[in-house]
């Protein structure tokens, strides 16, 4: 599933708003804009380098990433895709060492596509402060990214020496060295240290995939496999999408929003397999989906035409309506999370999305309004 085919489902809903009271226009606008944030325009995350030249920066990526060295091609001052072990792509600029026309040609690359995130890398073995060219490097990259564009991350390198001796700088000298700099109190996120043969790890990686832009959380989550950021987006997946579908749900248009609710469902299950490091594919969301139970046979039929039924009601049977598309929709993503993101079998997938289901939809039906619609499915 491509992104002009998300493209196109979005296209559709927008077009359903527009015929929509506009109190209902609002809330719907609110909720699809992270999910279009984080699925259509979706891009690698952007990183530069500067400070220290000693490292390549093909050592620099195996190191903080926790990935195998990638290639990386002699360009400096530009900005060069970088594939992550399957998993992404990012985006890397080597500004390290910049000076004169090169400070030019760096300014043209950030005027085209801003950095997310800026690495000053600093030697931590050595005693002394930065060099001054080191921080002119980081003041030059801060000024051409644009004012408040691109967090700061310090990453001290340092040695078995300075690891089993406590010597060379401390990662709070490097912090208070980038804050002379920096003139954001919230633009410096964190100084982490280095040392041979240990990773940054899961504090790294979580830093970055809370800090780079919704256009770059999804790759970067693939590429770090920070279970926890998986799940915070997976869940703002599940809660947009729930909260659309109940949106169109209660809207009094008999079987006309079944495709749309049951496109939004495959596209929600896609784009939380997608966050586990699989590829999106409808065709395995809609096998999902019939694994744990919600669409089979002439189940599917009795609860969707329960619905429909409810739409000939004046009042309160939209609202039931919306709330049974919301409800499904709940629970099909949390079974997602648990089965893609969490682990669980298909069997306790399915398991959990009959109780999430039913839990989600008697929490929100007024009490009057749940003994009516059991006296009308009874019926």
């Amino acid at each position: 599933m491509n992104q002009p085919m998300l493209l196109h489902i979005v296209e559709r809903l927008e077009g359903l708003l527009s015929k929509l009271p506009a109190t209902i226009q609002k809330p719907i606008l609110h909720e699809l804009t992270p999910l279009k944030e984080l699925f259509l325009q979706q891009r690698p995350p952007r990183f530069i380098l500067a400070g220290s030249i000693k490292r390549p920066p093909a050592e620099i990526v195996s190191i903080l990433f926790d990935v195998p060295e990638a290639t990386v091609s002699n360009a400096i001052f530009r900005w060069q895709n970088l594939s992550i072990g399957g998993h992404g792509t990012m985006a890397i600029l080597d500004a390290r060492g910049a000076a004169g026309s090169a400070e030019t040609e760096i300014r043209d690359e950030l005027k085209q596509q801003p950095a997310d995130i800026i690495l000053f890398l600093d030697e931590g073995d050595d005693s002394r402060r930065a060099r001054k060219t080191e921080i002119e490097n980081l003041r030059s990259c801060l000024s051409g990214n644009g004012p408040g564009l691109g967090k700061v991350v310090g990453i001290s390198f340092h040695s078995e020496k300075t690891k089993s001796h406590g010597k060379g700088k401390t990662t709070d000298e490097l912090t208070a060295r980038l804050k002379e700099v920096i003139q954001g109190d919230d633009q410096l996120l964190e100084s982490i240290p280095v040392y041979p043969g240990e990773k940054p790890g899961k504090s790294f990686m979580s830093i970055i995939c809370r800090n780079v832009p919704n256009q770059a959380r999804i790759e970067m989550i693939r590429i770090s496999r920070d279970r926890e950021a998986q799940r915070q987006v997976a869940q703002i997946l599940v809660k947009s999408t729930s909260a659309i579908c109940t949106a169109v749900g209660a809207q009094p248009i008999p079987l006309a929003d079944l495709p749309i609710l049951t496109t939004l469902q495959l596209v929600m299950v896609s784009g939380i397999m997608y966050l586990s490091g699989r590829e999106r594919s409808l065709r395995a969301a809609t096998e999902f989906i019939g694994a744990i139970g919600a669409n089979v046979g002439a189940g599917m039929l009795f609860r969707e035409g329960a619905r429909v039924l409810l739409k000939f009601l004046p009042g309160w049977g939209n609202v039931i309506c919306g709330v049974v598309a919301g409800a499904g929709t709940y629970a099909i993503g949390r079974a997602a999370i648990a089965f893609f993101l969490e682990g669980v079998s298909i069997k306790e997938a399915r398991r959990m999305y009959l109780a999430s289901k039913k839990k989600r939809s008697r929490a929100e039906l007024p009490p009057a309004k749940r003994s009516k619609r059991k006296r009308l499915i009874k019926q």
